[in-house]
């Protein structure tokens, strides 16, 4: 009988020697099968195999037999292809057949009267070959998948392994088959084998040690079959063999170690849980968990994360056994762990999901089941609060796979939608995303029905609610129920609630036809309303109703949030804003549609992800498959927008235009809507549908061309009186024809056009708030068609003049302005002016605009005729080809080409002169306008009594002063007094706006008056400050302005009162904080000096410079300040300033660097140590400094707030100190004058002149009543300490003190006789 096999701790094991006294199986004459040939090796192999396959299948345990094997397996990655394939196959085989002969052994036991001893030598022999075989393939294994694992990494192995393949051995599929059949022999019963229930710890130990240690191989985890023989053999070992507490460890280390393992040890236990019903596996591992310290997931952060990844694994497949046993993890939600405390929030959304489904078991249980479920929803709202943004997004995230999955009550319903819209305001963009998906989720499973209106809902309510009054009198006792608790300490009110949502549940009909079509039904039309037999049931439906109510309000109220979250700098809250506002509006929700307006100015974002997402928005919204349908939702969009979101609106038309997605049925039904071809068409929509073809044809100019006369006849004709706008469109469709267009224009109707749009610009039958828009277009479409439009301008001129002043005649228009240069005459028609001076200014800048359009089609056709020349030089002959080089070289050296190009520049700037010439002495029609403009401007007086005509005026003032520099120059001055002093905000909001353009156009005439420019940041109008905001956002980031010495007027709009102009501010100091390498850092010094002499709340500081500060992100940066702010301390004396310098210094982001530089600094700031205000800022550096430092500069750290505390206790000391002095010295001379002058009232005797102050200020003291004050001063001594406490005296630094000291300042007596002087002395030394 061979020696028992005991499994080896390595392979190479086995050739060692007994050197214990138990005897055991081991190789005795190993062969070394490197030195055998090809040939040699085949032979070897087959006699093994032949030996394994022939004889019986104990052989293995032959000693001959047992070595043989050995070998091939020590040096099995060198075998033959082949051979490995016989090897293995015959080892396998052999186990499959010894597996049922085990089995046989517990059928053939022996009786009492067998050979007993032959049995156990049966057995023995067994379990050999049994422990041999198992061994073997799993030596075969490992050093297959080692071989196999290092394979992958290079090309060569990847040969190899083919060649493998095409010789029968795969070891991908060789290896599911032998960890399968590992697996199955756990399965047989082993009890009589190894002589108990349990096997031996050395196999039970070696076979779950090869098990785990294959875990660590993710390539072989994606092999499903062995993945799930590993998990077996695992599950089987623990429960089966008891030997979990081993397994547990094992387990909880490779969860630990990798996070692939996890999901794949849950299947394990899982399995084990199922195929023996037993959990203590899982029980011990959730129990092994719960007892950890929580300080250890902390410092482990990966391996946290892992086990929590593994618990919500368990928690999905055992609920209910992870629901009886949460208990023992409940506590870590204190830990400071945030992975582990989102991992207990998953646990919880699972077992709420899954664990309380069963609704079998007594009243009892159910109760119980119900207040576990209960407890753990009061956690999971109460997570919401969590201190880490990451548990509080995924508590939200959990929230939101609970409405999915149905498991959230009505009753807990409108709880849950109300810490959601509160989650929108939070500071976490991740927690925002959550709360906003959340929202979103909770709209599309909502129990309330696919409409949401308030109003329909108060419409039901209150019918059910009449119905319930009509029953109280039949059923006086349901009234006394109400709200009342019940047995169970559930009030009726939630029983209502949880009846609601059980009839919600299953009577879908009542859902459909109560909650959301009551938009249509009557409140009293009892006929659409579901009739419920009993009040309980009416009493439900209302609470289910007042619950719908609730939660409508809830999303109604979200509204100006969601506003906010569009305007986020963050893109993944503007996407899921947009996706929470088109869910509203799919369910009817109040304001939504006007919310989703406001998105479309993002279609200017730069970030491409937020124009995707408004497109895709704008497209399901608006865009149907009817052509009709479409057209009325675009022409009611552009009726209802505002400028802002018509710019926006045309751009999405154009992108639309340009991809297809607008089609030619589409641009049909809007011209039957324009031509009032559909039946119902107002003028304002067939306006609203002429403004998007103008969109539509800014991309496509065929558009308008099609229907040129329809424009004409309807824009210009009786539908523009009933709305006045369509004329303007009108114009704004002529501006977008195609030049083909124009010209078949010019020759069939031109005259007729412009008739029209004379009269539109000259008369008077459009009302005030229109004509300027209409009179804008209308200018700009003459200057867009008429091929000389000047001529057509001057007509209008001079109408629009003589309607004002009565002139007829070429000559009385021009000398018109001559006879008025002094006079301003009250019976002036001031509509007329107003009009006429907006023509002229208009004029003037379409005229300018015009020139450099013609200089640019004039430099276009001479580079059109240059490459023209090229190209016909190259045609030509080589002869040519040699002569153009010649040519092209003698025109350069000439200067003709530059010449050229300067004659052009030189007549351009004199067209542009000639639009005013003020200068000049022929002036031409607006040349004779521009001085009287000016006059008119600065008579005050005048101006004040017509608001309007001054708004008008100053207009076309700044139009001109933008066309002509010299006027620009001599009426500066004027503009700038308007700007401050105008009594109204629209002319000083107006000239706002033109100081940006003159600061384009003239930045060197506008340069001396920046600080009058900046000056405007502080007007009392809202209006005026903002556009002074945007104005000067423009110029600076454009690099068109400097920045330096003004900024701060800009930094103080970050705390405005108006949240728009806050917004502007924070969006100019972020986008200035991109440019170059931050300019905020240069300029932080100057604001923060700046700042401290403002009258600023200290808040509205604190809040300034926290913003400016976290928009510094370098390091180096930070660093530099920190030394910037400390010498800053040295420079200013006031107490509010050393405050403001320590709360900047609060702000910084302190790295090791910046703790060492304000260490090395102390000596700058030392002396501002005795505030407390400042202390305080300090202490939060210091520790900021504690949560990022390694233990060396802890220690630096802390021995510097030593340091800093007594430097402070000095300090307060001395001020203290000096302070008592200072009210010691006042009670000294106090009592010195109260004894001069009872002393004087008593003798009155003359005596010796004294001085009594520092000042220089003398008084007489009587020598005989110095005693007396030295005494009392003595007296008094005592209660100087108090008395200073007591007296509300101003308090000095420690400087003050200390000069005080050298100088003697604080004697109270300087001067006397030798009696007074002695005792003089004494109370000098007591207040020293």
């Amino acid at each position: 009988m061979a020696p028992p096999f005991i499994f080896p701790s390595k392979l190479h094991d086995l050739e060692s020697e007994d050197t214990d006294d138990d005897i055991h199986l081991t190789v005795q004459s190993p062969t070394s099968i490197s030195s055998f040939s090809s040939s040699a090796l085949d032979e070897f192999t087959k006699g093994v195999v032949f030996d394994l396959s022939d004889k019986e299948l104990f052989c293995i345990e032959d000693q001959d037999v047992f070595d043989r094997v050995y070998s091939l397996i020590r040096d099995f990655p060198s075998l033959p292809a082949s051979c490995k394939f016989n090897l293995v196959e015959s080892l396998r085989s052999n186990l499959s057949v010894l597996l049922p002969n085990i089995d046989s052994l517990s059928r053939g036991a022996p009786s009492p009267c067998s050979d007993a001893g032959a049995f156990t030598d049966r057995v023995a022999s067994h379990r050999n070959a049994f422990k041999i075989y198992t061994f073997f393939l799993v030596a075969v294994f490992r050093s297959e998948e080692s071989n196999h694992s290092a394979s992958n990494n290079t090309k060569a192995a990847s040969q190899t392994r083919k060649k493998y393949a095409a010789n029968s051995w795969n070891w991908e599929s060789q290896r599911s088959r032998i960890v399968s059949l590992i697996a199955n022999s756990l399965e047989v019963n082993l009890m009589l084998l190894f002589g108990s229930s349990d096997p031996d710890e050395n196999y039970l130990s070696f076979i779950t040690k090869f098990a785990f240690s294959m875990f660590e191989n993710p390539v072989l985890l994606k092999d499903a079959d062995a993945k799930d023989a590993l998990c077996r053999i695992i599950g089987t070992c623990a429960t089966k063999y008891h030997y979990s507490a081993q397994s547990c460890a094992s387990i909880l280390h490779l969860i630990h170690k990798f996070d692939y393992v996890s999901v794949h040890l849950a299947d394990a236990v899982v399995w084990a849980e199922k195929k023996y019903m037993d959990s203590s596996l899982a029980i011990s591992l959730i129990r092994e968990i719960g007892r950890t310290n929580p300080k250890d997931y902390v410092r482990d952060t990966v391996g946290a994360e892992n086990i929590g990844r593994f618990l919500v694994e368990l928690a999905d497949r055992l609920p209910k056994l992870m629901s009886t046993n949460i208990g023992i993890l409940v506590p870590h939600f204190g830990g400071e762990s945030y992975k582990i405390r989102n991992a207990l929030v998953g646990v919880l959304g699972k077992l709420v999901a899954k664990a309380f489904k069963d609704v079998d078991g007594d009243v009892s249980a159910k109760s119980i089941r119900l207040r576990s479920k209960q407890a753990m929803l009061e956690i999971l709202l109460e997570r919401c609060r969590d201190v880490s943004a990451y548990t509080r997004s995924r508590v939200l995230q959990v929230w939101a796979e609970l409405c999915e999955e149905h498991a959230v009550s009505i009753g807990l319903w409108n709880e849950v939608a109300t810490v959601a819209s509160g989650r929108l305001e939070d500071k976490s963009a991740i927690v925002r995303k959550s709360a906003l998906n959340l929202l979103i989720m909770m709209l599309q499973h909502n129990p309330f029905g696919p409409q949401l209106r308030v109003a329909s809902f108060e419409v039901t309510l209150e019918t059910y609610k009449e119905k319930l009054r009509e029953m109280e009198p039949a059923v006086p006792s349901e009234s006394a129920l109400e709200g009342t608790p019940s047995e169970n300490g559930i009030s009726v009110a939630d029983s209502e609630v949880d009846q609601a949502e059980a009839e919600v549940d299953h009577q879908d009909s009542v859902t459909d036809s109560c909650l959301p079509n009551m938009e249509n039904a009557a409140p009293n039309d009892s006929s659409s309303m579901p009739d419920f037999g009993n009040s309980e049931q009416t009493r439900a439906l209302i609470a289910s109703l007042e619950a719908g109510l609730r939660f409508s309000k809830c999303l109604s109220s979200v509204m100006p949030t969601l506003v906010q979250l569009l305007a986020s700098s963050s893109a993944t809250d503007v996407e899921n804003t947009i996706l929470l506002l088109m869910r509203c509006r799919q369910f009817q929700i109040d304001g939504s549609e006007a919310c989703l307006r406001k998105m479309l100015p993002l279609v200017f974002s730069q970030d491409k992800s937020i124009y995707a997402a408004v497109e895709d928005a704008f497209i399901t919204i608006y865009i149907r498959k009817n052509p009709a349908e479409t057209a009325a939702n675009l022409l009611n969009l552009a009726v209802e927008s505002n400028i802002g979101d018509l710019a926006a609106l045309e751009f999405i038309i154009g992108s639309l235009v340009s991809k297809g997605d607008i089609s030619t049925n589409m641009i049909t039904a809007l011209w039957d809507f324009f031509s009032f071809n559909v039946s119902g068409v107002t003028a304002e929509q067939s306006r609203g549908a002429l403004s998007v073809l103008c969109m539509a044809a800014k991309l496509s100019p065929g558009i308008i061309g099609s229907h040129l006369q329809d424009v004409i006849d309807i824009g210009f004709g009786r539908w523009a009186k009933q709305d006045p706008l369509l004329a303007r469109t009108a114009c704004i469709a002529l501006q977008r024809l195609s030049e083909g267009e124009k010209e078949k224009l010019m020759s069939s109707s031109g005259s007729k056009v412009f008739g029209m749009l004379q009269n539109l610009i000259t008369g008077f039958w459009l009302p005030d708030n229109i004509w300027y828009a209409a009179a804008d277009k209308a200018i700009s479409a003459i200057y867009s068609i008429h091929p000389t439009p000047e001529t057509l301008a001057t007509e209008v001129v001079k109408r629009s003049l003589s309607s004002v002043f009565d002139c007829n005649g070429e000559k009385e228009v021009l000398n018109a302005f001559d006879s008025r240069d002094t006079i301003f005459p009250s019976t002036l028609q001031v509509a007329k002016l107003s009009r006429f001076l907006f023509i002229i200014s208009h004029v003037a800048l379409n005229q300018l605009v015009y020139i450099e359009s013609c200089v640019r089609k004039i430099q276009k056709q001479k580079l059109k005729k240059d490459r023209v020349n090229c190209g016909s030089n190259d045609v030509q002959g080589d002869c040519t080809t040699t002569e153009a080089p010649m040519k092209d070289g003698i025109t350069a050296e000439l200067g003709l080409a530059a010449s050229e190009d300067a004659i052009l520049d030189t007549l351009s700037e004199r067209a542009e002169k000639e639009i005013i010439s003020v200068s000049s002495v022929e002036k031409n029609l607006i040349g004779c306008c521009a001085p009287f403009l000016s006059k008119l401007c600065r008579n005050f007086s005048f101006m004040q009594k017509f608001p309007e005509l001054q708004a008008s005026g100053m207009l076309a003032l700044c139009r001109l002063m933008i066309i002509d520099a010299d006027f620009c120059e001599a009426n500066l001055q004027l503009l700038f007094t308007v700007v401050e002093s105008a009594p109204t905000e629209v002319v000083r909001s107006n000239c706002t706006i033109a100081l940006g353009d003159l600061a384009v156009r003239y930045p060197n005439l506008l340069e001396p008056w920046t600080e009058n420019v900046y000056a405007r940041l502080r007007d009392p109008s809202i209006s005026v400050r903002k556009n002074a905001v945007l104005v000067l956002s423009h110029l600076i980031l454009n690099d068109m302005m400097k920045v330096k010495g003004y900024i701060n007027e800009m930094a103080m709009r970050l705390e405005d009162e108006d949240e728009r102009i806050s917004s502007l501010a924070k969006l100019f100091f972020h986008e200035l904080s991109k440019k170059g390498s931050n300019p905020i850092y240069n300029l932080l010094p100057d604001i923060l000096g700046r700042l401290s002499n403002q009258n600023l709340k200290e808040e509205a500081f604190h809040n300034i410079m926290h913003f400016l500060i976290g928009s510094i992100k370098k390091d180096k940066q930070m660093e530099a300040l920190v030394e910037k702010l400390c010498n800053r301390f040295s420079g200013v004396t006031e107490r509010k300033q050393w405050e403001y310098i320590a709360y900047c210094l609060s702000q910084l982001t302190f790295t090791e660097k910046g703790i060492k530089k304000l260490m090395e600094l102390f000596k700058t700031y030392e002396h501002v140590l005795s505030e407390d205000s400042v202390m305080d800022h300090f202490r939060g550096i210091i520790n900021k400094g504690k949560k990022f430092a390694k233990p060396e500069l802890k220690s630096c750290i802390e021995e510097f707030e030593e340091k800093l505390n007594k430097f402070h206790m000095e300090r307060k000391e001395q001020e203290l100190t000096a302070k008592n002095a200072q009210v010691h010295h006042k009670k000294v001379t106090s009592a010195g004058v109260e004894g001069f002058m009872v002393a004087k009232e008593s003798s009155g005797e003359e005596d010796a002149k004294e001085d009594i102050s520092e000042d220089g200020s003398s008084e007489v003291i009587n020598p005989s009543s110095a005693d007396k004050l030295a005494h009392s001063v003595e007296s008094d001594e005592s209660l100087s300490a108090s008395s200073a406490v007591s007296e509300p005296e101003p308090r000095s630094n420690s400087r003050d003190f200390s000069n005080s000291k050298s100088k003697k300042s604080t004697r109270a007596i300087t001067k006397g006789q030798k009696d007074g002087v002695s005792s003089t002395r004494s109370v000098t030394r007591s207040s020293r």
